[in-house]
């Protein structure tokens, strides 16, 4: 069975994105994943700095979050948009974990993965334009970012209060997307 890592580049308690991994990972489900939410609020690091790292090593919680992507084979993220870029939080997030640890191959807990990326945002546009940038640095450490994603704008008005999209057809999409990486996974693992 296939094990994916869901979770979103906020740490806002009402996040969009948050919403919108979860409808990610039931698709993953649906199609035979399985499928573990993450919220990054729950694992606070510091700001990246190589000085702290030499130091202190890597933190805790960061070697937590490399723990947690080694141990899944998928990745389904939601990205805010910051200013047309990826949010601090995501970014950092991936700087601690591509950090290697004696005797670990470089960028050991992205090689290999396959991942999905959408976004949600109070914009127009839905957050698209980050997209770019989050698909990039992925593919740059090795990760296999699928061609499908999703961006939905007017996020203040798409979400139920039970965390599902209002829309029947985003929401189909948004749950494609998850099944498509349990899909993908599952043709690369037989």
């Amino acid at each position: 069975m296939a094990k994916i890592l869901a979770f979103a580049g906020s740490a806002r308690e009402g996040s969009y994105n948050k919403q919108l991994v979860r409808v990610a990972a039931e698709g993953a489900r649906k199609a035979g994943a399985e499928a573990t939410f993450l919220d990054l609020r729950d694992l606070p690091m510091p700001l990246f700095d190589e000085d702290l790292e030499a130091k202190e090593g890597i933190p805790a919680n960061a070697r937590k979050f490399k723990d947690l992507l080694k141990a899944h084979q998928g990745l389904l993220i939601a990205c805010p948009e910051y200013n047309s870029s990826i949010t601090p939080l995501l970014k950092n997030a991936i700087d601690w974990a591509s950090r290697p640890e004696e005797g670990e191959p470089m960028l050991a807990c992205f090689r290999d993965k396959v991942a999905a990326i959408m976004s949600a945002s109070p914009g127009a546009l839905g957050g698209l334009r980050g997209l770019v940038h989050v698909r990039d640095i992925l593919g740059n450490i090795g990760v296999l970012v699928l061609p499908d994603q999703k961006a939905i704008p007017k996020a203040f008005e798409a979400f139920k209060e039970d965390g599902s999209l209002k829309e029947p057809k985003q929401q189909e999409a948004v749950e494609k997307i998850g099944a498509k990486v349990a899909t993908v996974l599952a043709k690369l693992t037989v």
